[in-house]
């Protein structure tokens, strides 16, 4: 079994390698998208545009905002944990490595660049304006900050989360995608004693609903 958790900084191409990884592994591909259709049908629809507020939201005072944050949060947790527990997935971005910190058999890899490089990337991507591919890298990167601390207490900066990190804009993508890879069958084969994503308590509901939308009934 497979679970690969893929975290990377905006503008590193992280959801490239993502897609190459899960294509050469023959996993699941488990992104924004994936998640947010999960959410939906659970009635957190507003996860995706509170998630791209400023990061104030997330550190934000207000009762009635915190136990909707909360909730928001739990059920993010709740999908990427069964979403770990089918198996056989990359999981790129919502705060999987920190979900599923210290399960043995979860790779954790981070996809990093220069802030001017992640810059130049962006404006090539989108065709915008320097002055405003800066703007939306940092206001990405504060929003990304915020988010992990406030919920995980874990610093965004921090390689210390994960198995390999990466630097796009020294290392080509399919190197990137053979190193994930070989690490990924590395990975397989010590898992040892320690947790397992096997260990996961799972609500049978919810673990139909991953499963439907993977097109997939097989925990592997």
């Amino acid at each position: 079994m497979t679970v690969i958790t893929i975290s990377r900084e905006f503008g590193s191409f992280g959801d490239v390698l993502a897609e190459r990884v899960a294509h050469a592994l023959g996993c699941h591909l488990v992104d924004k998208a994936f998640v947010s259709a999960v959410l939906r049908q659970y009635g957190v629809a507003e996860f995706d545009l509170e998630y791209e507020k400023q990061p104030g939201f997330w550190d934000g005072l207000d009762v009635a905002k915190t136990d909707r944050r909360d909730l928001m949060v739990r059920m993010l947790n709740l999908v990427v944990r069964t979403v770990a527990r089918h198996g056989n997935v990359v999981i790129l971005g919502r705060s999987g490595y920190a979900i599923l910190s210290g399960l043995s058999d979860v790779l954790h890899v981070r996809l990093q660049a220069p802030l001017d490089d992640r810059i130049a990337a962006i404006q090539a991507e989108q065709n915008i304006a320097l002055e405003d591919a800066t703007a939306l890298v940092k206001e990405k990167d504060a929003i990304q900050a915020a988010f992990i601390k406030s919920f995980y207490s874990v610093p965004w900066a921090s390689s210390s989360s994960f198995d390999i990190a990466i630097n796009s804009a020294l290392v080509p993508l399919d190197i990137a995608t053979a190193w994930v890879i070989e690490a990924a069958k590395l990975n397989r084969n010590s898992v040892g004693d320690k947790p397992t994503t096997r260990m996961i308590e799972i609500d049978s509901i919810m673990m139909q609903a991953i499963s439907e939308r993977l097109n997939c009934t097989t925990e592997h």
